[in-house]
């Protein structure tokens, strides 16, 4: 597992789809973020960097996982928030708690409308989880 990113795109037919990888649930979601960031066209801001802290829960981890990649859509979206820097703290017990900066005023030229349940199962493998997110564009 260590030689394989932590996510790569995937083919599919109308929609945006990554692979995810990660040692550990925290990982996983850390990747997750950043893979579908990787996917857009990142705009420049100078404004200052501002950070937020997110403390979510769910009933189980694939919720967890859309609940926190749609929060950040979520500020892409409507604050043009360009990430710096993303880091899960935690992810336990369909918990996530974690830390992102930024700087606001960016405008993507791609977007994402919504993080699906298409295809959402976390699996464990070898190495640590694996999991395929599909993007509604």
């Amino acid at each position: 597992m260590a030689t394989e990113p932590p996510w790569e795109e995937i083919p599919h037919t109308a929609d945006w789809s990554i692979r995810v990888r990660g040692a550990d649930r925290r990982a996983l979601f850390e990747n997750a973020a950043r893979g579908m960031i990787s996917l857009l066209e990142r705009p420049q801001t100078d404004r200052p960097s501002i950070e937020r802290r997110f403390s979510l829960q769910a009933h189980d981890d694939e919720t967890l996982l859309v609940d926190w990649l749609t929060e950040l859509v979520y500020l892409l979206e409507e604050e043009g928030l360009v990430f710096n820097e993303i880091s899960v703290e935690q992810a336990v017990d369909h918990a996530l708690d974690a830390r992102i900066s930024g700087r606001p005023g960016g405008r993507y030229g791609k977007h994402i409308k919504a993080v699906t349940y298409h295809l959402l199962e976390i699996r464990e493998v070898t190495g640590g989880f694996e999991t395929t997110l599909v993007f509604d564009v």
